[in-house]
């Protein structure tokens, strides 16, 4: 027997127990101990039912998705997992599948494979599997619409791989009991009530499609909220085929499962799921590096940057003074946050009490009292150097000596920020993105100076406000906005040279984006890009080209979304149109610029607002700004819209292959010219040595 699977006896009913730390994952040996546990026990006479259960705070939180590419690699053959769980269903005695914590994609189909199942209130259930770009494949997409009463549901847990919690599976059938109290002696209990009946296989029931439509319902959903990804629709024509015999449904299961594996979406989406983790480690700052604990903080400036930040701090518990200059700027920002949260009450995310508890945690204030008590100060004014570093020469006068001074910039020098202290060691970039109580990724940005411990501490911070924290080096856009600063560049070259506004939009969007990069533009506002060119006019080079449509249209008082106008025109819902007068606009700058416009292909879209930032992320990873080419990769996925199914730039460039990527550039290098063109070094070994940017 496996030592991660141990059997035991409590009088007439066999205990199963998964022990495979932390999540009881489906590693090698799980399947096959769990499999020879419960044979055993079955062939004992005094056994009357069969329990499984997981040790830890969870039941099967799935498959390890290490062995998915050992698999494709050809370095491993799992175990056949299908084969196990049918043997358990084949279990002459009743087995009672006791879930608690999470039961996900291979841990939720091993459920299945029970006579029953009970759960612990706070337990959830899910088939996840589309979330890394594949399908369940152990007949899950077969099993679950057969075991729910609301066939619905079940298909929609394939499809779109949201978990549900104990009440939801106990409504649609899936489970049997929510279990108040022990769980296990509830599932003994359960055992020996259930022992005598005659029980059902999963296999054997039948799936209760009351409405046929909802596959096309499902399929329409999909392609518009899961647009570009293949796993959704895969794995919507697997629960089609629940309408076959059980074992030809799952050898199609098989097939499309497979096929997702080896696609590039699977790979690209597990690259991602564990680019994740390995973002949280940085080299030079071991783990046990010493760590402040924020329990109290402080927010400077209330606009839309600053209250979303305030609101990350209450959303994590952290009491927060949220300082403003004048008090219409208070309130206004106070104003928003209300309404913020009030949504989130509207749409039943928490309730009216939770919002009032957060709301308490914020402290409106225009002076600086309490500043001096703070842990962490994080100042989030407009882009303004003289500004900048004016607040954190106060703030080295009122801090105390360990508070940590963060500042929100998305592009100025940190070390000249810090320069204005007497502790550059304290002072860190925490660039949050906007709307900052919303988005995922926080871009730490270390100074020569910052400690150690600032890192660590600033790294842990993110993970407690929900965040990703990704570490940067310093330099102007550090890792993002330095590669978001050629994108915009492209994509304004792009239409001066005669592509339509239109045509570069959609060509992004449909490459996967977010938004196109012009739309981007417009919603982030062309105030705020011009305001961030005036901070940064002393680096530009003279006699360089740069797009020069920005400022034309900024000095025409068309700054994007906000004023109804930009790059397109905006209705009063804020969709966009083209506009004849942009046009017109950047027919008279290319004039004036002596540039001869022409038919611009898709191709060359893409392959210039793409590559330029791939060029550019290999100069940030040769200078050592980013540690590892995974860190711009998540950096992109989650603070920029780039789609996470291929993976980031990094990931996209090694699945074209460097070769042709440097082919791409070189012509644009001859066409365009070297200063915006020319190959990184990096990208020039790698290509010409056959590895990747991920190797």
């Amino acid at each position: 027997m496996s030592e991660l699977v141990k059997l035991s006896i409590h009088d007439d009913v066999a205990v199963v127990t998964i022990d495979n730390p932390p999540v009881n994952a489906l590693s090698p040996g799980v399947p096959e101990g769990l499999e020879s546990s419960v044979r055993e026990a079955a062939a004992n006479p005094a056994i009357i039912a069969i329990v499984v259960i997981g040790a830890g705070t969870t039941f099967i939180a799935g498959a390890d998705i290490r062995e998915f590419g050992k698999v494709v690699a050809g370095t491993t053959k799992p175990a056949d997992l299908p084969a196990i769980i049918r043997s358990l269903e084949d279990s002459p005695l009743p087995v009672v599948m006791a879930v608690h914590g999470t039961a996900f994609g291979g841990g939720f189909e091993v459920a299945m494979g029970g006579h029953y199942r009970v759960i612990a209130p706070t337990g959830k259930i899910g088939q996840p599997e589309v979330k890394i770009g594949l399908i369940p494949g152990a007949a899950g997409t077969q099993r679950l619409p057969r075991l729910a009463t609301d066939f619905a549901v079940a298909a929609r847990m394939c499809v779109f791989g949201e978990p549900i919690g104990a009440k939801a599976a106990l409504a649609a059938g899936l489970v049997d009991r929510i279990i108040e109290g022990d769980l296990l002696t509830g599932a003994i209990n359960f055992a020996r009530e259930i022992a005598s009946q005659p029980f059902r296989k999963t296999r054997e029931r039948e799936a209760n499609i009351s409405d046929p439509a909802i596959f096309d319902q499902l399929h329409a959903e999909a392609t518009r909220t899961r647009r570009g990804q293949e796993a959704p629709l895969a794995a919507l024509e697997s629960v089609r085929n629940v309408t076959l015999p059980f074992d030809e449904g799952c050898r199609r299961e098989r097939e499309i499962f497979v096929r997702c594996l080896h696609g590039t979406q699977s790979k690209a989406l597990i690259h991602a799921f564990f680019g994740e983790r390995t973002v949280a480690k940085i080299p030079d700052v071991p783990k046990e590096t010493p760590t402040t604990q924020i329990r109290r903080a402080a927010v400077i400036g209330a606009g839309t940057m600053g209250g979303g930040i305030a609101m990350n701090y209450a959303n994590a518990g952290i009491p927060v003074i949220l300082r403003e200059t004048t008090q219409e700027a208070l309130d206004k920002g106070l104003g928003i946050i209300r309404k913020n949260y009030a949504n989130s009450v509207k749409k039943g995310r928490f309730s009216q009490d939770e919002m009032d508890r957060r709301m308490a945690l914020i402290t409106p204030q225009l002076t600086w009292d309490g500043f001096d008590q703070a842990d962490l100060i994080c100042e989030a004014v407009y882009e303004n150097m003289a500004l900048k570093k004016e607040i954190f020469a106060q703030l080295d006068a009122l801090a105390k000596p360990d508070a940590i001074l963060a500042t929100n910039t998305s592009t100025l020098d940190i070390d000249e920020i810090a320069s204005a202290t007497k502790r550059p060691e304290s002072v860190i970039g925490h660039h949050f993105f906007s709307p900052a109580n919303v988005m995922r990724l926080l871009e730490i940005v270390r100074g020569k100076a910052t400690s150690k411990s600032v890192i660590a501490t600033s790294m842990a911070l993110a993970k407690k406000l929900g965040k990703i924290g990704v570490l940067a080096g310093n330099c102007r856009g550090f890792i993002g906005n330095r590669m978001v600063h050629v994108y915009l560049r492209e994509a304004q070259f792009l239409v001066e040279e005669g592509a339509t506004v239109e045509d570069v939009n959609s060509t992004l969007y449909d490459f996967g984006m977010a938004m196109g990069p012009l739309a981007m533009t417009d919603l982030a506002g062309i105030d705020v890009g011009w305001r961030i060119r005036q901070e940064s006019k002393h680096l530009e080079k003279p006699g360089v080209r740069r797009p020069m449509i920005s400022d034309r249209l900024y000095d025409a008082g068309r700054w994007g979304q906000k004023t109804g106008a930009g790059f397109s025109k905006y209705d009063e819902n804020r969709n966009p149109s083209p506009d004849p007068a942009v046009v017109e606009l950047i027919e008279e700058v290319a004039a004036k610029a002596g540039i001869t416009r022409r038919p611009i292909s898709r191709e060359e879209i893409l392959d210039r607002c793409i590559y330029a930032m791939v060029n550019e992320a290999a100069k940030i990873l040769e200078e050592g700004i980013a540690i590892r080419a995974v860190d711009i990769d998540i950096v992109y996925l989650n603070g920029y819209g780039f789609p996470a199914w291929r993976g980031g730039p990094m990931f996209y460039a090694d699945t074209v292959g460097l070769p042709k990527v440097l082919a791409r550039i070189e012509e644009f290098e001859k066409t365009h010219g070297s200063e915006f063109w020319a190959p990184a070094p990096l990208l020039r070994q790698l290509a010409a040595t056959g590895n990747k940017f991920n190797g």
